[in-house]
């Protein structure tokens, strides 16, 4: 079994900052990408941010500059530093990653999800 867990989530001003972690559990061979999402009331889950098994990032064009993924191999966590937020990103988060269970199983995992607020 595989979960993966996010926190770090919560409310905050606009201006201000979050991290928010994906830790990844169970039979994990190695995590190849992980993203995250997001999905504010109403609207459809978009893509946040990604990152490749060699490190490489893409960011939808509304947090670049803002938000930075990343991630420990050696933990199996995935990292979102948002730095000056604003009302427009509260959303729940949820993480993605496809992993390797085996060294030929590769699979998709999504968390539950953590709720980001920001205040005006």
């Amino acid at each position: 079994q595989v979960q993966l867990v996010e926190s770090g989530g919560g409310l905050v001003q606009a201006g201000g900052s979050l991290r928010l972690s994906c830790a990844a559990s169970g039979n994990i061979f190695r995590i190849n990408t992980a993203s995250w999402y997001r999905q504010a009331p109403g609207k459809q889950r978009e893509l946040v941010a990604g990152i490749s098994s060699l490190g490489n990032t893409n960011y939808v064009d509304s947090v670049k500059g803002r938000f930075t993924i990343s991630r420990d191999n050696a933990k199996n966590t995935v990292y979102l530093q948002m730095n000056s937020l604003k009302p427009e990103d509260t959303a729940v988060y949820y993480c993605n990653a496809k992993l390797f269970t085996t060294p030929t199983v590769l699979r998709v995992y999504w968390g539950q999800g953590t709720q980001v607020t920001v205040s005006s």
